[in-house]
């Protein structure tokens, strides 16, 4: 059974930081590039970052500058893709959800996870 299992979120003051981790299963993440979505009150989901299993990378609008995406790599991969988060703000303020992601079809590939909840105060 595929998992996705965020962690790494919490309540952080405007302008601090915050590293984001999402473990996957071998295969899945093996074989898929992985993106970063969050989804914040009221709104729809929406892809912050994704990278490839080549360790291409691709970020919203929103997010170029602040966050960085990275992924384990090598023989002892914990299968673990990051969000480094810096100069956070109040609209970073979501739900933040990690899924293998299809960059052509520009779709998620997978069952959602619970993810980690983001919050910046002002």
């Amino acid at each position: 059974q595929v998992q996705l299992v965020e962690s790494g979120g919490g309540l952080v003051q405007a302008g601090g930081s915050l590293r984001l981790s999402c473990a996957a299963s071998g295969s899945i993440f093996r074989l898929n590039a992985m993106g970063w979505y969050r989804q914040a009150p009221g709104k729809q989901r929406e892809l912050v970052a994704y990278i490839t299993n080549a360790g291409d990378t691709n970020y919203a609008d929103s997010a170029k500058g602040r966050f960085t995406i990275s992924r384990d790599t090598g023989d002892n991969t914990k299968n673990t893709v990051y969000l480094q988060m810096t100069s956070l703000k109040p609209e970073d303020t979501a739900v933040y959800y990690c899924n293998a992601y299809n960059p052509l079809l520009r779709i998620a590939l997978l069952r959602w996870g619970q993810g980690t909840q983001v919050t910046v105060s002002s």
